[in-house]
């Protein structure tokens, strides 16, 4: 028998390091934006989920500021106990009428979020089926739930309603699980098809808009209202993390659903809630998200100035279906990506390698942000092009 019952950790290591999945930190240093000082060096910032620019936006550090000059600096327990603001009702009340659902409830973060919102309304009993492209969130609640879970191939429709007909009647409940914005694809799920599933087979469909709030639909409300899908019954769960430029995640739905998760959900119940200077900052940046629109209109400039240059002057390099700020290119292996996210950054570009078990496929990731200017975009295709060939 082993005399030390930790050994194993420097084997496993070892075995990641061959593998080329070894992962570690790069800090950035200073304010975040769309160009950033990493390990001393000025470099075009494409890995960012900060897509419309607010996190550095001196809106958002006022309202941070004031509320910790207020409220403190920590909201000193859960939301059940001591740990309620009227900053919190206030954001619920913001989210929810953005999203125009009956009420919301805000986490400590997304992941959160989908954990104890899955966990608390299904069980034992019923059956999971999830998108195979899933974030580790909605994955992991799934099986934390201890339902049946099921993936189906990415996006394929026809495999889900197949297995929901032979499926669905063994099981109390079902819960349909996706996002709506691919985070390490960037394409989009088929909601109008899930919603129409959802409703035959008497389903509860669970969508994730971490990547799409803010950033898509009219009025910046996310995938849902660009699908025209506003209304429709069912559970939609995101991020302030992203394109909001704060920290923190929510669920938005029916009043009957956030009272269920209120006393049932609990990774809320049993969590210190949002921060005073999190929550404020949230509040003010969805607000410039409904006053200016004019930043989702660039971001979508930008996503289009760089989708025509690569066509133009990349026409072999094989992106993924994308219908959002998110482009990947996918590369034959682990170390080839790693060696790609080398020469990039060497050149000035900030988009890393995202590799297995993250992704079935090795890859480049670019995200793009509003306060890209075009001669960020030129220089990211420039430099490309001595990358790829």
């Amino acid at each position: 028998m082993p005399t030390d019952p930790y050994a194993w950790l420097e084997h496993s290591l070892a075995t990641i390091h061959r593998a080329d999945w070894y992962r570690s930190v790069q800090t950035i240093h200073g304010r975040p934006g769309a160009t950033v000082v990493l390990a001393g060096q000025e470099v075009i910032n494409f890995a960012s989920n900060d897509y419309l620019g607010l996190t550095g936006d001196e809106r958002l550090m006022a309202a941070a500021t004031a509320a910790i000059a207020e409220f403190g600096t920590g909201s000193t327990g859960s939301r059940l106990l001591s740990g309620h603001r009227e900053l919190h009702r206030g954001l619920e009340e913001a989210i929810a009428s953005t999203k125009q659902t009956e009420d919301a409830l805000v986490f400590s973060s997304g992941y959160l979020a989908n954990l104890g919102t899955i966990t608390a309304i299904v069980g034992k009993r019923d059956l999971i089926l999830s998108d195979q492209y899933n974030h580790s969130s909605l994955k992991n609640g799934a099986i934390l739930s201890g339902a049946v879970f099921v993936e189906y191939p990415h996006c394929d429709i026809a495999v889900l309603k197949t297995q929901l007909s032979q499926q669905r009647q063994n099981y109390r409940r079902c819960l349909i699980l996706t996002d709506s914005v691919f985070s390490m694809d960037g394409d989009l799920c088929p909601l109008p098809a899930l919603l129409a599933i959802a409703d035959e087979f008497n389903c509860m469909l669970l969508v994730d808009e971490a990547h799409a709030t803010g950033v898509l639909g009219k009025t910046g409300a996310g995938c849902v209202e660009h699908f025209g899908c506003t209304g429709k019954q069912l559970i939609q769960v995101g991020t302030l993390s992203k394109a909001l430029g704060s920290l923190g995640g929510y669920v938005a739905g029916s009043s009957a659903l956030i009272d269920f998760l209120q006393n049932r959900a609990p990774t809320w119940i049993y969590t210190t809630g949002l921060s005073p200077a999190d929550t404020a900052a949230a509040l003010a940046a969805i607000k410039i998200v409904q006053q200016e629109p004019q930043r989702r209109a660039q971001l979508w400039q930008n996503v289009h100035h760089l989708k025509n240059l690569l066509q133009q002057q990349l026409p072999n390099l094989k992106l993924l279906p994308s219908e959002s700020p998110i482009l990947c290119f996918q590369l034959s292996n682990a170390t080839d990506a790693l060696k790609a996210g080398k020469q990039l950054r060497n050149a000035g570009i900030f988009a890393p390698a995202i590799r297995p078990p993250t992704v079935p496929t090795s890859r480049i990731r670019i995200s793009l942000m509003a306060t890209h200017e075009a001669a960020h975009i030129e220089k990211l295709v420039t430099v490309l092009k001595t990358v790829i060939y």
